[in-house]
This record gives C-alpha cells, structure tokens and sequence, in this order.
C-alpha cells in the first residue's frame, strides 16, 4: 500500500470514528413503497419519488403499451449517440421542451441530464466578475459547487432571512453589473419553503434576477403540478425556474424554463450541455408520458400534504424535534452516530430510513430525512413516531 492510499484509508477511519461513513447498497424496487434490500423488505421513507410515478406497475404498462402501440419505442434507441448539439437532439427532448414551455406559459425551456448538471452548469455560464450571486446558505450543494465555478462574487444569506438579503443589496448593488438571487422552493433537508412573494418583491426593488430551483417543487406542489411558485401565485416572476425531473417526475434529467433569450444563450454557454451526451430517447418518451399526466394528480399531491401534515403532530405529540411544511418530513437528532443508531433501529422495524449527517448537514443537526409520497397509507406510516421516540430514548443510553 502506497501513501496515497494509506492516507486514504486513515481518511476513512476517522469517518468512521465520526459516524459519517457512507457505503452503497443494492437495492430492488418492488412497486408502491416496498423495497427489498439484502433479502429483507421495509416502506421505502428515503426515496423521492413523491408521486410514486417511478414504482407503478401499472403506470409503467401502460407507458410501454401505449408507447409500442404507436411505434414510438420501436425508433427510441437506447442511447442518444451524442451530445445535442452533434446528433444528440433527438425529436423526443425537442418535443418535452416544447411541452415543458407550455406548461410553464414560458418562451422556452432546455433539458439537462440532471439537476447536478443543470446547476453547475448555469450559474457559471450566466455570470461575469462584474455581477453578485446572492443565495439562501442552506442553498444544495449543486448550487454551491455552481457558484464556485462562476467568475461572480458570492455571497450567502442566512436561511430565509429576506431583510438580511436588503442589508446586503444596500451595501453591494451598486458595486455589480446584474444580481442574481438564488434560492431553493422547498429545502431538501428541513423541509420548509421560501417567501416567494418577498424574494420578487427584493428581485424588483433592486433590479435582479431570480434563479428558483423547484427540485423538491415542481410535480408535487402548486394546483397543477408547477411548483411552489404557482402555489405561492408568482410563476410569471421567476427570470429562471428549474425543475427535476428525478422526484415527483419519477424519471431522470432536469429542466430549466426561461425568457428564449436566455435558453439561446445557455445551448451556447453552459458547459456540461455542450459537453454531455444528450439522454437517451426512451428515457425522454417516459417524461413526455409523466409530464402529461402531472396537472391531473391534485389528489395524489392533497393526500402527500395530508399525510406530511399528520405525522409532524404524531412526532411533536412524542415530543420529537421536526419542522418545515412540505412531504419532506426532518426528524432532528443531533449526535451523527446517535442518528446512525435510530436508522438502524427503524430499519429493523421494517422502515428504510437514512441517518442525514455532515457535511450534508451542519455539525450537531444530524436527522432522519422521512420523505412522503403518494403511494403511502396513514397505517404505514402510525407507527413511526412511536418506533422513533423508543428508538432515540435507546440510543441516549447505549451511544
């Protein structure tokens, strides 16, 4: 063994010792919010599959039925042979942009091979060292490594604190050419959501632009499916709004929409679009086929809420430390290997659930992250605030 790789291995020792080792399991998805994982099989509480489009059996016939019923998988390959400015611009990414931007009420809209791409792609792509990137600390950590790329000054906001973003824009707008705010829609570790209404308002008031990502948004918020920016009633306000299609989508890639100005200039400037082989065609047909179906599913998205609702007071009944207001449902514990242990315990209770530690979270906010989706029952999910008070109680006394 060589110092490079006994260094490594030190490495991984001490994140062992700390309680943050990470490791990749097989799992097999069985339909609904069954999985099966080393031969066992537990309700699957770390997907983010929240419309349980993704683990439909029914669902998934009917896509292949109908799709081979109109000869359109006969001509998807499986693979789309290049990126999509050679030949990788297949007639099925042309048409779900089209799709995407009318569903939007949006001139245009450009689909990228995931949401890591699309965000580390576009911020370095739309900025100069002239602008400011102003963004929600608790931001995702595409959004950071895409600011990082940039050339622009960054500076971080503490979480939904919309008068510090004034105190900053006072002092800073007029040192830079353009502003851009960024902020999430829905959280992804807490679970809350931002003030949409007042992030336009300071987008306005100081003449910025307005980067939304709806990751945890688009499919399972707002009447029709948009995202917390229809919900909240500003959609025609967001300069630019992304959107997965890996979650409530139940597929892969991700989307931003746009005035077509900026979409021109992104197929022109951002680089993991240029430099990535576009997806394949059948994987875009299933989004194509989601994406229509994704306004009719109001109550699969009222009964996701409803659930969410029901188990945060289950939780503080047992008085168990939770927060937001989305189907992403914390459960905050604090010491890493403390939550490491009540995973485990809830795994062996027939609940996957995943111990969040750092650095996905700060030092001492280690959580269970329990993600709803609509293919969940009340009777699944009733006994988890009990299970999880027992399990806790136990870990103060044995970690």
């Amino acid at each position: 063994m060589n110092d490079f790789t006994e260094d490594l291995t030190a490495r991984l020792e001490e994140l062992r010792a700390q309680g943050q080792l990470r490791t990749l399991v097989p799992v097999r998805h069985l339909g609904g919010t069954r999985i099966e994982v080393g031969g066992q099989r537990f309700i699957n509480l770390a997907g983010n599959d929240y419309l349980g489009l993704a683990t439909d059996p029914d669902l998934c016939a009917t896509f292949y039925e109908q799709r081979q019923g109109d000869g359109q998988l006969a001509t998807c390959g499986l693979g789309s042979t290049a990126s999509r400015l050679m030949t990788g611009n297949t007639e099925p990414c042309a048409q779900f942009e089209e799709e995407l931007a009318s569903l939007y009420q949006q001139e245009a809209a450009l689909l990228f091979n995931s949401g890591y791409h699309l965000n580390v792609g576009l911020l370095p792509a739309l900025s100069t060292k002239e602008d400011l990137i102003l963004a929600d600390k608790l931001c995702h950590a595409s959004l950071i490594d895409g600011m990082r790329l940039s050339r622009a000054k960054v500076l971080g906001y503490p979480h939904l604190d919309y008068a510090a973003i004034e105190r900053i824009l006072m002092r800073e707008r007029a040192q830079h050419r353009q502003v851009c705010l960024v902020s999430e829609s829905v959280f992804s570790m807490d679970g809350d959501c931002a003030n949409l209404p007042e992030l336009v308002r300071l987008k306005k008031k100081w003449g910025a632009v307005l980067y939304l990502d709806e990751a945890h948004g688009v499919g399972i918020r707002g009447a029709g499916g948009r995202g917390l920016a229809e919900e909240q009633g500003v959609l025609a306000d967001i300069n630019l709004l992304i959107g997965t299609c890996g979650k409530a989508y139940g597929g892969v890639g991700a989307f931003v929409v746009a005035e077509r100005s900026i979409i021109d200039y992104l197929v022109n400037s951002a680089r993991p679009q240029i430099f990535s082989t576009g997806l394949p065609p059948v994987t875009v047909e299933w989004l194509r086929f989601v994406l229509a179906r994704i306004p009719l599913l109001e109550a699969k998205r009222q009964q996701v809420a409803e659930l969410a609702e029901r188990l945060r007071a289950a939780l503080r009944a047992k008085g168990l430390a939770t927060m937001g207001n989305s189907n992403i449902v914390p459960v905050l514990i604090g010491d890493a290997t403390r939550t490491l242990s009540v995973a485990q315990q809830l795994r062996a209770q027939g609940y996957w659930v995943t111990a969040i530690r750092p650095p996905t979270v700060p030092q001492g906010s280690s959580r269970l992250r329990l993600s709803l989706n609509a293919s969940m029952t009340w009777a699944e999910l009733a006994p988890l605030a009990e299970l999880i008070g027992q399990a806790v109680a136990r870990a103060e006394t044995t970690v």
